[in-house]
């Protein structure tokens, strides 16, 4: 019973990690399907695989047809976060894009992320700390590409190993009959986005 109570708190914490970071990189008025396309890519942002080997519309493909099953897991979130209005009805959402709500936002980033921002946004020898970094960046319009950068430089090397590993563990051969599958539909993928 305990141990299903800190999962389920991990596990809340963590859709509210991916809800903050989204609102960080969208508009300030954006839709549900913009929102749940922005979560679901988080995963891949830095995943060098997205480049080569993957679908471009995969993130697109796993949002739209479970829109409903989004809605049913960011619901109560974006219901009680003061930060956001949530037009249900409409499907749309407006964020508080001020300095101080961009702060508000970053300062709640899991740590890894923050440390990672101000790897970003601090200059060698200069030795900001944390807060004192996101505090700048809440005022700077490319905030939200900063934090896709961090994000990035987290997923960057997870997706390299896994991949290294996949191809020790599936042997050469195995895997490049894989990754050729792969190319391939990427290749058709992106035939599909071009007719």
């Amino acid at each position: 019973m305990n141990e299903n109570v800190i999962l389920r708190s991990a596990l809340d914490k963590n859709l509210k990690s991916a809800v903050t970071a989204a609102f960080l990189m969208l508009p300030e008025s954006f839709s549900e399907e913009d929102l749940f396309i922005e979560i679901a890519g988080l995963s891949y942002s830095g995943d060098f695989r997205m480049v080569i080997g993957e679908d471009k519309t995969k993130v697109l493909n796993i949002v739209l047809p479970n829109m409903a099953h989004f809605r049913e897991l960011y619901s109560s979130i974006l219901q009680e976060n003061p930060q956001v209005v949530y037009k249900t009805q409409q499907g749309r959402l407006e964020i508080d894009k001020s300095p101080e709500g961009q702060f508000t936002q970053l300062m709640t980033l899991p740590k890894t992320l923050q440390q990672r921002i101000n790897h970003i946004m601090d200059p060698p020898g200069k030795n900001r700390d944390v807060e004192e970094t996101l505090l700048q960046l809440a005022h700077d319009p490319d905030c939200g590409d900063v934090v896709r950068l961090g994000l990035s430089a987290i997923v960057r090397p997870s997706s390299i190993r896994q991949s290294t590993k996949g191809i020790f563990t599936a042997g050469l051969k195995n895997s490049v009959i894989y990754s050729s599958l792969k190319l391939h539909k990427m290749w058709k993928g992106w035939l599909r986005k071009t007719s």
